[in-house]
């Protein structure tokens, strides 16, 4: 009997994200018949503005009491703090907020942190073998990233211990030397009081160099469709994209990663799935040399260098996908950069895109319930170039019916309650 992949599976991805992307180009290294579908706005996906970092050590999910308790601390308008809500649309974040309240249990971090922990555990080896058959293993740096504070206090010193007593999975941390604090007073201008090393989380740089890679690689060997999906159906043993300007595409299997706006495909997810907003800066910094990503503790920013650009990220904030960005929170990132002491050559360029998180900050990654040859790999939250490609290898054993050598039960679609709204 002949293999799907043998037969020629047809193969709809939609999403051209670096989730997207990377599911497609695995399913055509397996044989399938692969179509992108994609909106037309790569800068727009979280993955292309994102700092860059395979963050390997982020095996504790979000969903957990110690996040919840903390949170009044963390909000923008109060404190400054990265965590904000777009409070003039509580219908985009309240009921998922609810959905959250119910994963702060340390029965479900346990279980969420055991289930990351698989993944990631893979996500730097599956990153290898993705860009080995691109011939591009030259994005991929596995040298670490420093975490730092700028005051050499007794509370500085008590949040670093906290810091190095974290579960980090396959990652090793200790404190900073000091040629590693110079190294990053060289390249970034500041020199920390406390830091921390961490050895194992690696960086793709820049990430949009990545997204072009794959998708140079998908129009030489598959096909990209320009459009925007209003919906997915599925009948007679076929699956289709529904398109808004009329066109109806029809393939074997259709698999949904469109990031944030999954939930607009897949309407049964919608008080599951937010856009966790982020934003970052970007500037020219005149040519100093490269060095590791830094996270910023006590700003909650991360800053890496991209080439002959640097560039800034930070915030989370909770709202619809589409909704104006805020501009207080760039300025926000521009006072602190300049303050900071970063060498800075240039203007800023402003950036700001969505995250696609869950309830449980776990993606769907599976079989949507009651729509038959239709497939989720959406929700990664933070973690979405981290598991784009350890993604991409279990969803495309999934869909080609392949040994997928490992469990993705915790991430089934299924495990949310949903109503069958399409039906």
């Amino acid at each position: 009997m002949k293999s799907e992949a043998e037969k020629g599976m047809s193969v709809l991805v939609i999403g051209g994200g670096i989730v997207g992307l990377c599911c497609a180009w695995d399913l055509l290294r397996r044989g399938a018949s692969v179509t992108l579908v994609d909106d037309g706005t790569p800068v727009h996906s979280a993955s292309w503005g994102n700092a860059g970092h395979i963050a390997v050590e982020q095996v504790t999910p979000l969903a957990s009491r110690s996040v919840l308790l903390s949170a009044p601390a963390r909000l923008f308008p109060i404190t400054g703090g990265p965590l904000d809500l777009v409070w003039k649309q509580p219908g985009s974040w309240l009921p998922w907020f609810v959905s959250y309240l119910s994963f702060c249990t340390s029965r479900s971090e346990k279980a969420g942190q055991a289930a990351l922990q698989g993944l990631l555990a893979d996500a730097l080896d599956a990153w290898r073998h993705l860009l080995a058959g691109l011939n591009a293993n030259d994005l991929l740096r596995v040298d670490g990233h420093y975490m730092v504070w700028g005051q050499p206090s007794d509370a500085t010193r008590r949040k670093m211990h906290k810091a190095l007593a974290v579960p980090t999975g396959t990652a090793t941390r200790r404190p900073m030397t000091l040629a590693e604090c110079e190294e990053v007073q060289t390249t970034y201008g500041y020199l920390p009081a406390l830091g921390i090393k961490f050895s194992g989380p690696g960086r793709l740089s820049p990430p949009g160099k990545v997204l072009d890679v794959l998708r140079d690689a998908l129009r030489a060997h598959g096909q990209i469709v320009t459009g925007r999906v209003l919906r997915v159906s599925s009948a007679d043993g076929r699956a289709g994209v529904h398109l808004d300007d009329g066109r109806v595409l029809e393939a074997d299997r259709v698999l949904v990663a469109a990031g944030a706006r999954s939930s607009e495909i897949l309407p049964e997810y919608t008080r599951y799935l937010i856009a966790e907003r982020g934003y970052h800066i970007e500037w020219d910094h005149g040519g100093v040399p490269s060095a590791p990503p830094v996270v910023f503790s006590d700003h909650s920013t991360i800053v890496s260098c991209m080439g002959d650009r640097m560039r800034a990220s930070t915030f989370v904030e909770f709202g619809k996908w589409d909704t104006p960005p805020d501009i207080s929170k760039w300025e926000h990132l521009e006072t602190f950069v300049r303050s900071a002491g970063f060498p800075i050559r240039s203007g800023f360029s402003r950036w700001m895109g969505a995250r696609p998180t869950t309830p449980d900050y776990l993606p769907m990654l599976g079989p949507v319930p009651h729509r038959p040859g239709v497939f989720a790999a959406f929700g990664h939250q933070h973690l979405g170039l981290t598991l784009a490609a350890v993604t991409a290898s279990a969803m495309a054993s999934l869909i080609m019916g392949q040994a997928i050598g490992r469990d993705l039960r915790p991430f089934e679609p299924a495990r949310f309650r949903t109503r069958q709204s399409h039906a």
